[in-house]
């Protein structure tokens, strides 16, 4: 079943969307509804959306800075709602990798088209011997070479990368680099679309499955290394995030993973 992420500030045409589309018939649930970028870009986050359908124009954050900002650290496929007056603008975002574009009102024979071209690709997408999806977590490289990139944001990620197993927090991370919690918190959602415990923790669950696929250790010890005190804390954390099990995903990949 694929998640639906469904954000666009006209009512009307995102509850018709929402209520009168047969998603079912397309092996489709609508997870979550917005109505503007900043909270479309919140619900990427918490959800993990398969595909999030956007509008383009709404307030401060629009469309297409969501879809970028939200694939800083999570996959899904994308299809964009547009005007008319919006249809060349639109296809202006090649590199955003958008799937289709439709224009409003929405034309349902359209979407059930873009939905099975998206389902089509997914059974095409090829995946290598001993790896498993979902994607990565996080693009922590990309972070880390962009320039840009918050001095103390910078900085931050560096001690995730080198701290991650041990106890760390936004406070004594602050403390460290010299700046106040609220401020470094702000700024590293800003720069990387999570909170610092939900980067912390996708940082966490990304080097576990790296240490999955390699097998010869128990899942226990591999919950320990990455830095989670309590066993059932990083089940919960690595489902979550994943959408499997921890076993389930030994199985997906036919590791030797052991509990």
């Amino acid at each position: 079943m694929l998640k639906v992420l469904i954000v666009e500030d006209e009512d009307f045409i995102r509850k018709g969307l929402v209520y009168t589309y047969d998603w079912l018939s397309q092996n489709c649930v609508v997870a979550g509804e917005a109505s503007d970028g900043e909270s479309g870009l919140e619900m990427i986050q918490q959800l993990s959306p398969d595909i999030v359908i956007t509008d383009i124009r709404m307030g401060e954050m629009d469309g297409l800075e969501m879809i970028r900002r939200g694939r800083q650290t999570h996959t899904f496929y994308s299809i964009l709602l547009t005007g008319y007056s919006e249809f060349e603008y639109a296809k202006q975002a090649l590199s955003l990798r958008v799937t289709e574009y439709l224009l409003k009102p929405v034309d349902e024979e359209k979407l059930t088209a873009a939905i099975q071209k998206i389902r089509e690709e997914r059974e095409h997408q090829p995946v290598t011997e001993g790896e498993a999806l979902p994607q990565p977590l996080l693009d922590y490289e990309s972070l880390q070479k962009n320039e840009k990139i918050n001095y103390y944001v910078g900085c931050t990620l560096k001690i995730i990368e080198e701290q991650y197993a041990q106890r760390i927090n936004i406070r004594s991370v602050a403390d460290k680099v010299g700046v106040s919690e609220s401020y470094l918190s702000r700024k590293f959602k800003e720069e990387t679309g999570n909170t610092f415990v939900e980067f912390l923790n996708k940082f966490r669950i990304q080097k576990a499955t790296t240490l999955l696929r390699h097998g010869g250790m128990r899942i226990r010890e591999i919950s320990e290394l990455v830095g989670f005190e309590e066993y059932k804390r990083f089940s919960e954390v690595f489902k979550k995030y994943t959408g499997m099990s921890c076993t389930e995903f030994v199985s997906s990949i036919g590791a030797n993973g052991k509990q």
